[in-house]
């Protein structure tokens, strides 16, 4: 199979979809890993470091995906990119469809076969792929929190955890997953006041044995949602469907019980926010006020850390990069239930639910 790996072109992306091993051990199964020049410089990788990996490098965009027969990514495509994508051809990616009709209708339209890392469920359940830049992105929400707060960003000028005799920040964080788990466990070390709010029990009663006594986790509902907002200073949008679009818990009239110079930090953007005020934004222009709440919305967050997240992302799609490659499209996905899971979009169906629901398309599971 050939396999290409395209640049990035999202704005302020510096991720890259494989790393030099990965592209050897592609090549050492027998593969063809193609490779745009230049797309690994984000994450401090080299061209030199893939050609000695055995990858073959191009110029353009368009020839890396004239040629492959699997595209990696890290992003979504881009309206720019859509043209170059071709029937039948297999695109493995983060794609979060429930944010974007346009997208969606861009790859129902291009008849390609669309593998999604934020879908895909391993035997236990969990979400592999989604998991390491979740990770990144709860912990990057309590730096960038603590950052915008400071009054030269128009926050309110709170250190997070305060100095003795003042107290330290009060922080909402909506969800107990991966994200508010990885945010909580920041925002702790922080010495700052912690309120995990999720509505699963069992959740919040492993959060609750596992958190320092600084992190408190409370029952989610509407009441207790606004109680919070009233106290926040930062609040942290953690919530998650797969596949789906995020639920919207703060309307825009609850930013009235926000202190003026309070922050919001809506990791959820890239499902459509759980905030109804949140628009996405880019790492150059990631914050904008309303009702004097000041709200960061960058929907790629881990690229700001290419290096990291590149490593971290890496490491675990590999093994599926593998599979595909060495089984083919058809094979892995009648022998993989964890693909299968991945599989949002086949050759202009919408083969997952959620996806569907978001969009009023018509579901259609893929069938033997």
């Amino acid at each position: 199979m050939i396999v290409g790996i395209p640049k990035e072109v999202k704005k302020d992306e510096y991720r890259i979809a494989i790393l030099p091993v990965g592209a050897e051990e592609l090549v050492r199964a027998g593969h063809t890993v193609v490779i745009e020049k230049d797309a690994g410089i984000g994450s401090g990788l080299t061209n030199e470091q893939y050609l000695e990996a055995g990858a073959r490098l191009v110029d353009s965009a368009e020839e890396v995906f004239a040629h492959a027969d699997m595209i990696m990514k890290v992003k979504e495509p881009q309206a720019e990119e859509f043209p170059l994508i071709r029937p039948g051809q297999i695109v493995f990616t983060y794609f979060h469809f429930a944010a974007s009709r346009e997208l969606t209708q861009g790859m129902i339209d291009s008849g390609s076969i669309c593998l999604a890392y934020e879908t895909l469920r391993d035997r236990r359940g969990t979400l592999p792929l989604l998991t390491p830049m979740s990770e990144v992105a709860g912990r990057m929400s309590i730096q960038e929190g603590a950052k915008y707060l400071e009054k030269p960003q128009m926050g309110q000028g709170i250190l997070l955890g305060g100095v003795p005799g003042v107290a330290p920040a009060h922080i909402t964080i909506l969800g107990g997953g991966i994200v508010g788990a990885n945010a909580a466990k920041i925002a702790a070390g922080f010495n700052a006041d912690v309120n995990i709010l999720d509505i699963n029990m069992d959740r919040l009663r492993y959060l609750d044995d596992v958190m320092p006594p600084n992190v408190n986790v409370l029952f989610s509902d509407r009441h207790v949602i606004r109680h919070q907002l009233q106290l926040a200073d930062l609040v942290v949008g953690a919530v998650l469907i797969p596949g789906a679009k995020a639920p919207m818990l703060v309307a825009r009239e609850d930013l009235k019980l926000m202190k003026p110079g309070s922050v919001i930090i809506d990791v959820a953007v890239d499902q459509g926010g759980c905030i109804e005020t949140s628009k996405p934004t880019s790492h150059s222009d990631p914050t904008y006020l309303v009702d004097d709440v000041l709200h960061y919305c960058v929907a790629n967050m881990p690229g700001a850390v290419g290096r990291t997240s590149t490593f971290a992302l890496c490491n675990v799609t590999l093994p599926w990069a593998l599979r595909l490659a060495n089984e083919g499209i058809e094979k892995s996905l009648a022998s993989s239930p964890e693909l299968l899971t991945a599989l949002n979009i086949h050759t202009g169906k919408v083969t997952n639910e959620a996806v569907a629901g978001t969009f009023d398309l018509p579901y259609q599971p893929l069938t033997a």
